[in-house]
């Protein structure tokens, strides 16, 4: 018997590969600045560290600049047109997502993404009628790597924190579900740098590809369920 109820997600390098379109906002950004674009491999690793890391690979700025808030609302503005135009998931995960439903699994996804980002991203992906919880940033006072977000996540979906599953691609995520009493994943497939140690974040497990949930949750019996990819 399959011991999670529920499975919750990060959204930005865990569910959706968002990292083109927040690379692209980045250098509309550096081009304002007279800056010349960076390389798409040079920004995915930092594309889940919100604009903290964004600005910070783009522009050398650290939160505590004083230059930093009034770039970070350029960025959200420039992100803002262009969020939406190529929404993906990452491989895998729509056959992932359709055997959970399948399997009366309920799956959500928790974001240190603003909502005004996040229900429309989620719309585009045709997932907001899907998911049993869309909880972000600021549906809750305190964010990850905070608990806060992840409690309000089971209670929309209506399980206990010991029923969910929580997979993330960043240490805050792990942080954030040990926290709760979830068991956490690490998503060693989403936006992870050089600099990352996810084998020191305590997580009780690590994923190479959405698939291999299907094959670990299901005891591999991944023959016998149907993936459509």
């Amino acid at each position: 018997m399959l011991r999670f109820k529920a499975v919750l997600f990060d959204l930005d390098g865990t569910l959706a590969d968002t990292a083109p379109d927040l690379g692209r906002a980045l250098n509309m950004q550096r081009q304002r600045h007279g800056l010349p674009p960076l390389a798409d491999d040079v920004i995915r690793p930092f594309a889940s560290h919100g604009t903290r890391g964004l600005l910070g690979v783009g522009f050398g700025l650290l939160p505590s600049d004083s230059a930093f808030e009034s770039m970070r609302e350029e960025y959200l503005v420039l992100y803002d047109e262009v969020f939406c135009q190529y929404p993906r998931l990452f491989d895998g995960m729509a056959a992932v997502l359709e055997t959970f439903e399948s399997q009366n699994v309920l799956w959500g996804v928790v974001t240190n993404k603003p909502r005004r980002f996040t229900q429309p991203l989620m719309e585009a992906l045709g997932l907001s009628s899907r998911a049993a919880s869309i909880v972000s940033a600021d549906d809750c006072e305190r964010p990850k790597p905070y608990p806060d977000t992840l409690l309000l996540a089971s209670r929309q979906a209506n399980v206990t924190p010991l029923e969910c599953l929580y997979v993330g691609d960043a240490e805050r995520d792990i942080i954030a579900a040990k926290a709760a009493g979830m068991e956490a994943w690490v998503a060693n497939y989403g936006y992870l740098s050089e600099d990352d140690k996810p084998e020191e974040w305590g997580a009780q497990d690590m994923i190479a590809s959405p698939v291999d949930l299907i094959e670990r949750l299901f005891d591999q019996r991944i023959g016998t369920l149907s993936l459509v990819r």
